[in-house]
């Protein structure tokens, strides 16, 4: 095996996720917002509710279109770098992206096509049914790809045959407690993006009074949508790490820099660790703590880095199988961080909406919404490399290391090659994308609802 090989391979996967996980979240969100709100006009004919769906329909339509393109180059990858991954858990991994590309992608992108093409050959009704199903179709479509992803987290339904593993239980599969932790946490965490982005926009906008009726009316419903989600996120997000604790002990441990095993267990304000020779720099905890997250009560055990690594080279053999304490660690606590922040600036907001001072200069703190609308990218991308660098070095945990999951006779040359072809791209067409988004974000919505966006230039240009 080329060790270049696996390293970049491992980074050129990593970056095509980042990028592709960067339009997923919003694709998820504003699909429900836009459904939201074109029901709301469907059922009051009030043309300022048609007003904020053509014009976040923009900005979501944009969105959905990179997410497509960037999502199709990650499957290529599994036959070109990782055919030895393919081939061991092909049977079993394969089938929830086969449904997803076939079922879910099917629907949302071919309701898409008729939410855009529809405007003038449906009832309004039914057009705003459309943009259900796209939302359903695309959180359904997330549902699919975490299905696969659980199974390499907590590998359920299989059963190994002539050295690969082969799918024994779909319904496995399907009720795997992992993914059901992991799906809805992804999902309002995609809400929880859209809302921020709303509530960013329409405050961009508010500052420059400008289109105030439709952008304090969007802040609102942002806000509302936003508090629930952000507050399901942080929920979930504890029932994740207590599973955490039960499926992958050395991720949580490498999350709280935890070295020894401790009964009760503290939890790390800030800690440095020197790696090579495990030992603390620095570590600063609080008693008890870990312990509450853990288990909800003041006690119970949670194990060290150094013993888990005693034990898991006792039951897989010889091998180093700690991950990078470092990323893991402040990788965690960006996510938390950032999602604890979006609290408290979405309950802020609520609090304003509620009364009634969405436009009045007291409201000082609505400068600071169009800078928080990046604070869910920071969550979500932390939250990803938490999840898939925590894990290392499996690919598939207990079962497959990632160094055995890569094809055997690529070369390092090979890769690097395609490494900077994908990532000279991939940055433009993030600019693109950016430059986009920004052109139509600020250029507001159309000043009276009237024709459809067919007939818009903005749709063309």
């Amino acid at each position: 095996m080329d060790n270049q090989a696996l390293l970049l391979s491992q980074w050129q996967f990593a970056i095509t996720s980042v990028y592709h996980f960067f339009f997923v979240p919003l694709t998820l969100g504003l699909s429900v917002l836009v459904a939201l709100m074109e029901t709301i006009y469907v059922r009051t004919g009030n043309d300022l509710y048609l007003r904020m769906t053509k014009f976040w329909g923009k900005l979501f339509v944009i969105n959905f279109a990179m997410g497509v393109v960037t999502g199709i180059v990650q499957e290529f990858q599994f036959g070109m770098n990782w055919s030895e991954y393919a081939r061991y858990v092909g049977d079993v991994f394969g089938a929830p992206l086969a449904i997803e590309a076939l079922l879910a992608f099917f629907i949302e992108s071919t309701f898409l096509g008729v939410w855009i093409f529809g405007w003038d050959r449906l009832s309004r009704g039914m057009h705003a049914l459309s943009m259900w199903l796209v939302a359903l179709a695309s959180n359904l479509s997330a549902f699919w790809i975490l299905v696969a992803n659980s199974f390499m987290q907590a590998p359920v339904g299989y059963a190994e045959q002539s050295n690969r593993l082969i799918l024994k239980d779909f319904a496995a599969l399907l009720t795997n407690r992992y993914v059901w932790g992991q799906f809805p946490h992804t999902v309002f965490s995609g809400f929880t993006t859209a809302a921020f982005f709303v509530l960013g926009i329409s405050a961009y906008h508010l500052l420059r009074k400008r289109h105030e009726e439709v952008f304090r009316r969007s802040f609102q419903i942002a806000t509302v949508f936003g508090i629930i989600s952000i507050f399901m996120v942080i929920l979930i997000g504890h029932t994740q790490a207590q599973r955490m604790v039960e499926f992958q002990p050395m991720k949580i441990a490498a999350a709280e820099a935890l070295l020894r095993t401790e009964n009760p267990a503290s939890f790390s304000l800030l800690s440095l660790v020197d790696q090579s020779n495990m030992r603390e720099i620095i570590s600063i905890r609080i008693p008890r703590v870990l312990s509450l997250l853990a288990y909800n009560r003041l006690d119970g055990e949670v194990k060290g880095v150094i013993d888990l690594q005693q034990e898991y080279q006792a039951r897989f053999g010889p091998g180093y199988y700690v991950p990078d304490i470092t990323v893991t660690y402040w990788s965690f606590r960006l996510m938390v961080g950032s999602g604890f922040l979006m609290f408290f600036l979405a309950a802020y907001a609520l609090w304003r909406v509620m009364r009634r001072e969405v436009m009045q200069s007291r409201f000082k703190l609505l400068n600071v919404y169009p800078l928080a609308l990046f604070l869910p990218y920071l969550a979500n991308i932390s939250g990803w490399l938490l999840t898939e660098m925590g894990r290392q070095p499996w690919v598939v945990y207990g079962k497959m290391r990632t160094a055995d999951a890569v094809s055997p006779n690529l070369s390092g040359s090979m890769v690097l090659t395609t490494l900077i072809g994908f990532t000279l791209v991939y940055g433009l067409l993030m600019l693109a994308d950016i430059y986009l988004l920004a052109k139509y974000a600020k250029a507001g919505p159309e000043p009276k609802a009237t024709g459809h966006p067919l007939e818009e230039q903005v749709y063309w240009e």
